[in-house]
């Protein structure tokens, strides 16, 4: 590999080591070496340790460190309406009616609180625990660090009877705070524009940022979050307010499918931890419905920990154990399965929504991943088994069936597990599978596969590729849609076989993407209907088997061209779409009925020859093609059950509402 190859990589150059002078080394580094960043200098210099990356992710994260203030004086019972405002320029305003930061002189600091709190790490209100009994701002760096994230950053603050503001730059105060009129008015109102010689985007995304404020709402019953996007000639505009709270969470991500139990269970507790005596307030919604994946969503403070913790391993251990303990009263069915049920044969069908409220979380990093506080589990696992046990007791019938379904879906996992047995002795000894043409290369971070439709389009895949990084897997025939069917069956498809044999990682619960064989999945499919039904179902079996492998940003859709274009002698030229056509023959001064202009329509990846595919679809030079992001879970969840599943009626909507946004359709 070429040293430019490994700066494109991310690799460094090697290092050589011989005749290294220590004793220079130890001079050089000296006192004068010890840097000490002072203020907001250190977020500045490391924004990552604060809001994760300075890409798109992180400037989220700036809007939600801001917006989770406001929500934390609604968690105080002091707020009831949350107002977010994107603008032209892309300046957002956050506004709240709570009680306004303090603006007094702070005893210590000798300048306005408000001045601390803007521009001071690990200051504010959520270290005193009279102040907020719980919140989201965990670190006291919120306000702070977005402050010294942004160009311009002015805060505007109704208290006292007064309008106080301040304004800063790049975290550094423009003026002293001071009162600007009257006012018979509380709250806080933030507006500020991200620092692009930090971030290196500030092109918000609207949908996505919606999809945190939805959950906020849900998570806070009653509280009012109103979210305007004035970007674009028609200004957009969504209010988020669920009086049910997280069971009307629940009832939103089971939209579309059939519910077991119409009313969510609904546990709400307050309960001491055994060793600290800390307090937790426990909010769990619950609902089972006929199909064959869970949805789990847990919470700590309304902050989502994506990888659960301390309160998803509690309510596991607590569900585990209620439901055996019901099901030895039920001795007709302990004669259909004599053993325990797992903790896996619950997760079918299973919806859950797992908040708590703790006043001093811990978690990993200041992103809050995952809660670490160990009595929460404790306190989760006591009441999920007392209330949950009560509710069992309570409706035997609803027990039952709950029961019935429970040992199906262990039967399903011991069949599973010995087709993925059976599939993996097949292939030891004898390789991969048959349709599979790896590649030489052994990091798993260089290789990548091309899942391609067809014999013919695998073909010539395989003699245009690169040979040391790419390897091809060809589908054939029909493919199962997954979104119909239990585990065991998934596992032993002669269609998908080859294709978890080839990841090499595993299916379901038992899959572990360090084991993943590349780290690139590319779907190669047919620009046509039957290529988008294709993406589709394969996209449905990752999400539902290999989730971890769309988080991780492993799978990629190739971005085959429609047409090929040749004005005159010339060039030959590759358009990825009918705009792309337009563009082009505009360029060229020329029209679509020109004589002295020839174009090809592909219908598949198998007319083009080898030489063709690598150049339009496979060189990573010269190709294009689009990483598929998991960015909200509950919104894939539901189109995915949407386009997959047994309703219909939500299908033919969807269509009826989005047919004017498709091209290139196949009559």
């Amino acid at each position: 590999m070429s040293e430019e190859d490994k700066s494109v990589l991310g690799l460094a150059p090697a290092e050589h080591h011989n005749n290294v002078d220590l004793k220079k080394g130890v001079e050089e580094y000296a006192s004068s070496s010890i840097h000490v960043l002072k203020g907001l200098d250190a977020v500045r210099k490391r924004p990552g340790m604060y809001i994760g990356s300075t890409g798109i992710l992180g400037l989220h994260q700036l809007v939600y460190e801001i917006v989770d203030n406001s929500v934390d004086e609604a968690m105080a019972g002091y707020c009831d309406q949350i107002n977010i405002l994107i603008e032209k320029g892309n300046y957002v305003t956050v506004e709240d009616n709570g009680r306004g930061i303090p603006v007094e002189m702070h005893p210590e600091e000798h300048v306005s609180s408000m001045e601390v709190v803007l521009s001071k790490l690990h200051a504010g209100g959520k270290f005193d625990n009279n102040a907020y009994k719980v919140s989201g701002g965990l670190h006291g760096v919120g306000s702070s660090v977005v402050n010294a994230l942004s160009d311009f950053f002015e805060v505007n603050v109704y208290r006292n009877g007064q309008i106080w503001t301040q304004t800063y730059k790049c975290g550094l105060k423009q003026n002293e705070v001071h009162p600007v009129g009257e006012t018979d008015k509380t709250g806080t109102v933030v507006k500020f524009h991200p620092d692009l010689s930090i971030m290196e985007t500030e092109d918000f995304n609207f949908d996505i940022l919606c999809s945190r404020f939805r959950e906020l709402a849900f998570l806070n019953s009653g509280v009012k979050i109103v979210a305007s996007d004035a970007r674009g000639e028609t200004p957009t505009t969504r209010e988020f307010q669920f009086s049910g709270g997280i069971k009307d969470f629940v009832r939103y991500i089971n939209t579309g499918k059939h519910a077991l139990n119409d009313d969510p269970i609904y546990i709400n507790v307050e309960k001491d931890g055994k060793e600290n005596n800390q307090k937790a307030i426990v909010e769990i919604a619950i609902q089972y419905n006929d199909r064959f994946d869970e949805a789990i969503f847990t919470f700590v403070n309304n902050i989502n920990t994506r990888e659960g913790g301390t309160h998803l391993i509690g309510f596991r251990s607590g569900l585990t154990s209620v439901i055996n303990k019901q099901l030895k009263k039920y001795p007709k069915l302990t004669k259909k399965f004599d053993e325990p049920l797992s903790g896996d044969d619950m997760k079918e069908g299973l919806t859950a929504v797992i908040s708590v409220k703790i006043p001093d979380p811990q978690f990993e990093g200041q992103t809050k991943m995952k809660l670490g506080n160990p009595y929460v589990q404790g306190v989760v696992n006591s009441v999920v088994q007392e209330k949950l046990g009560d509710y069992l007791d309570e409706f035997p019938a609803f027990t039952e069936l709950l029961l019935e379904k429970m040992i199906a879906a262990a039967r399903g996992r011991i069949a599973a597990r010995k087709a993925v047995e059976n599939e993996r002795k097949k292939f030891d000894g004898i390789g991969l599978p048959g349709k599979l043409a790896d590649c030489s290369e052994k990091d798993p971070a260089l290789r990548e596969i091309f899942i391609v439709e067809g014999d013919s389009a695998g073909g010539s895949a395989k003699q245009g590729r690169d040979r040391k990084t790419q390897a091809i897997l060809s589908l054939w025939g029909k493919m199962l849609n997954v979104e119909k069917a239990r585990a065991d069956k998934v596992a032993d498809n002669e269609k998908l076989q080859p294709v978890i044999a080839s990841i090499g990682a595993g299916l379901a619960d038992s899959f572990d993407v360090t084991r993943v064989r590349y780290h690139k999945v590319i779907i190669m499919a047919d620009a046509d209907v039957d290529g988008s039904h294709i993406r589709t179902l394969l996209l449905t079996f990752f999400f539902r088997y290999m989730r971890p492998l769309l988080e991780a940003g492993y799978v990629y859709f190739a971005m085959p061209p429609l047409f090929k274009i040749t004005v005159g002698s010339g060039k030959e030229y590759y358009a990825y779409d009918e705009p792309d056509k337009t563009k082009y023959l505009l360029e060229n001064g020329v029209s679509e009925d020109s004589s002295n202009v020839k174009i090809q329509r592909y219908k598949g990846l198998g007319e083009m020859n080898p030489e063709q595919l690598w150049v339009t679809t496979m060189n990573p030079e010269t190709r294009l093609i689009t990483k598929v992001n998991l960015d909200d879970a509950v919104e894939a969840d539901q189109i995915f059950t949407m386009l997959m599943g047994e309703e219909v009626e939500p299908r033919k909507d969807f269509i009826d509402q989005n047919a004017v946004y498709v091209s290139n359709l196949d009559i």
